[in-house]
C-alpha cells in the first residue's frame, strides 16, 4: 500500500512537471496565426460560393440591377462581417496576450489548442446565423450556438493568461503583471468576449425573439467598445493614481508642519 501511494505521488509529480515544461513560444503564436488565417479564408469562400447572384436572375428578377440583387444577401454580408471582425478581434486579443508572454509552457500550449478548436468553428457559426435568419426558433437556436462557440474560444485566452499569472515573474513580461501598467487593461480585454457572449447568450434565453442583424451588429461594434474600454481604463487608472498623490502629499505636509513645530506646540 505504501509503495502504491509513493508511485501515485511520483507520477502527479510528473504530471505536474510535464506541464511547466517549456514550450516554443514562437511555434504557438505560428501555429495559431495559421489557423486564424484559415478560418478567415473559410469564411470568405462561403460568402463567395453561396451569395453571389446568378446573372440570369439579375436581368429577369432585378431589372439588371446587381445592387438590387445584392441587397437580397444582405443579411449573409452582414453575417460574413460580424464573423470576420469577431476572428479579427480573438486574433488581437490573442497577440496581445502573447505580446506579454516572455515563456509558453505546455499547458499554456494545451489551453491555446482547445482555445483554436472553437476558433475553428466559427464558419459554422457564420453558416448557421445565416442560413436561419429569418426562422425565429432556429434563429434563436443559431444565435445561441455562435455565443457557446466565442465564449469557449475567449475563456480559454483568459484561461492562458490566468496560468501564466500563476509564475509571472517567469511567464509574463513586467508591463502584464500584477501592479503593471498594462494588467488591469488586459484584465479587461480578455474579459470583454466572454462577458459579451455570455449576455447575447442570456439574452436569447430571456427574449422570444431575437435577431440575428442585432447579433451580428453588436460583433461589429465590439471594437468600438475595445477603444472606449481602453479609454475608460486609462481615466480610471489615472484618476485613482491623481487620487493617491494628493493624499501622500497631504501626509507629508502633515508630518514637515509636525517636524516644524517645537515640543510644547505638539504636545498642546
Amino acid at each position: 500500500g505504501q509503495r502504491g501511494e509513493e508511485e501515485e505521488h511520483h507520477s502527479l509529480e510528473t504530471f505536474t512537471f510535464y506541464l511547466s515544461e517549456p514550450l516554443s513560444k514562437e511555434r504557438v503564436e505560428a501555429f495559431s496565426d495559421g489557423v486564424y488565417a484559415i478560418v478567415a479564408t473559410l469564411l470568405i469562400l462561403d460568402i463567395c460560393e453561396d451569395n453571389v447572384p446568378d446573372p440570369r436572375e439579375v436581368e429577369e428578377k432585378f431589372h439588371g440591377s446587381l445592387l438590387e440583387a445584392l441587397s437580397e444577401y444582405g443579411p449573409n454580408y452582414l453575417a460574413y462581417f460580424g464573423s470576420f471582425v469577431t476572428i479579427g478581434l480573438l486574433w488581437f486579443v490573442h497577440h496581445s496576450l502573447f505580446l506579454y508572454v516572455t515563456k509558453a509552457t505546455r499547458l499554456m500550449g494545451l489551453l491555446n489548442i482547445l482555445s483554436l478548436a472553437f476558433i475553428g468553428g466559427l464558419p459554422l457559426a457564420y453558416q448557421l446565423t445565416s442560413e436561419f435568419a429569418e426562422k425565429s426558433h432556429n434563429e434563436i437556436e443559431a444565435i445561441q450556438v455562435s455565443c457557446v462557440i466565442t465564449f469557449f474560444a475567449s475563456i480559454f485566452q483568459f484561461a492562458i493568461w490566468t496560468t501564466a499569472l500563476l509564475n509571472e515573474e517567469e511567464t509574463l513580461h513586467a508591463f502584464a503583471r500584477y501592479g503593471g501598467k498594462e494588467h488591469a487593461f488586459m484584465f479587461a480585454k480578455l474579459a470583454l468576449y466572454p462577458c459579451v457572449s455570455l449576455g447575447a447568450f442570456f439574452l436569447t434565453c430571456l427574449l422570444s425573439e431575437f435577431s440575428t442583424a442585432i447579433f451580428h451588429l453588436m460583433q461589429i461594434v465590439i471594437p468600438f467598445a475595445f477603444l472606449a474600454l481602453r479609454i475608460f481604463v486609462r481615466i480610471s487608472l489615472t484618476a485613482i493614481k491623481s487620487v493617491m498623490s494628493l493624499s501622500r502629499r497631504k501626509v507629508v505636509l502633515l508630518e514637515e508642519e509636525e517636524a516644524c513645530l517645537s515640543p510644547n506646540e505638539t504636545l498642546s
